[in-house]
């Protein structure tokens, strides 16, 4: 019977250490390992096709690993103020750290981005080049051959106590990073001017509340209001695309991106019933927006013509979205005055429902 391997060591380690006590010792400790070795060497070979999925398994985890999560960057990208630290010395290659990043150091990148040349419009969600006050739209619709040469009336005082609201009502459909748009939604646009639109539905409010703006000498001016899914797509896109091209991770850049421009999906800009609202004496979509006099003003009075504040201030861990005072949704004047006047959301508005 022919012997293997690991019996001929152990034999002559057994022989060997019959030649004295300190032998014996040193026997036993090698004749141990032997059969550990062994044993290790058999349980490979009679698991090599489970093994073989396992490492087959991590390699496609590396390969997803570096395609979702690239570590390097140039040093001539590293960011300042800490965002960035390179934790090797390689002059030609820096390690970029996954950090939590404030929206204040957010800001701060911003504005290098500014200086350092890069469009406005690659650094706030719909910022466009068109934008158009109340007399600019009323032109257009006169010469698309409406017949009111005015703004429409404003609508009636909404009755709270007696409404009667459901979650099936378009004007309360909840869309948000956890609701996205629905596949069967479908709505008809209308056309504000040149390439701006929005639901049919909601562009009478619209008008009636930039006309009461105007009595009050504010000139409103409308700069983002229906979004196509390509569109969409794109600025989240080339957000990402920005913030990774200053150092950070992907999944930096996605999270920073998705508190600034909505996944695509899951914008309300793309089902027309949202709109960037903006002043002429304020133009930037920006926080300042909310102290200027308009948007105090929209703030106080949108819920007359059925819109709301859809991003207040100190409901991001509800929205996941910062403050934004000057994106406005519609919502009907029913809910639009319960939310305002109780200062909610409209995910605890539609929550309150079910």
């Amino acid at each position: 019977m022919k012997t293997t391997v690991e019996e001929r060591i152990r034999y002559r380690l057994l022989r060997w250490g019959k030649k004295g006590p300190v032998r014996r010792g040193l026997a036993v400790m090698g004749i141990f390992f032997c059969i550990a070795f062994f044993h290790g060497v058999h349980y490979l070979r009679d698991n090599r096709k489970r093994l073989a999925m396992v490492m087959m398994s991590l390699v496609l985890f590396a390969a997803y690993a570096s395609f979702s999560f690239p570590i390097f960057a140039d040093n001539e990208e590293r960011m300042t103020d800490g965002q960035l630290h390179a934790l090797i010395g390689d002059e030609s290659v820096s390690l970029v750290q996954e950090a939590e990043i404030s929206m204040e150091e957010l800001e701060n990148l911003e504005e290098e981005l500014l200086l350092d040349g890069f469009e406005v419009s690659r650094l706030q969600e719909g910022t466009e080049e068109e934008q158009f006050d109340l007399e600019d739209i009323l032109n257009y619709r006169m010469e698309q051959g409406e017949s009111e040469a005015s703004a429409a009336e404003p609508p009636e005082q909404a009755d709270t106590g007696t409404a009667d609201f459901s979650k099936e009502d378009w004007r309360l459909i909840l869309v948000n990073k956890q609701h996205p748009i629905p596949e069967d939604y479908s709505f008809t646009l209308a056309t504000i001017k040149g390439s701006k639109q929005c639901d049919e539905r909601i562009i009478d409010d619209l008008l009636a509340m930039m006309q009461a703006a105007k009595e009050e000498g504010i000139t409103l001016l409308i700069k983002s209001p229906y979004r196509s899914d390509a569109r969409q797509e794109m600025l989240f896109e080339k957000k990402i695309k920005l913030y990774m091209g200053r150092g950070l991770s992907y999944m930096d850049a996605y999270k920073l991106s998705s508190q600034i421009v909505m996944v695509p999906d899951s914008s309300e800009h793309q089902i027309g019933l949202a709109l960037d609202i903006v002043c002429d004496t304020y133009e930037s979509l920006s926080e300042g927006f909310g102290e200027t006099r308009a948007g105090i003003w929209l703030e106080e009075h949108c819920a007359e013509f059925g819109f709301i504040v859809r991003y207040p201030k100190g409901k991001e861990y509800i929205t996941s979205v910062e403050y934004e005072p000057w994106h406005f949704r519609y919502v009907g004047v029913e809910a639009a005055t319960i939310i305002m006047d109780r200062e909610i959301t409209l995910e605890e508005f539609v929550e309150e429902l079910e």
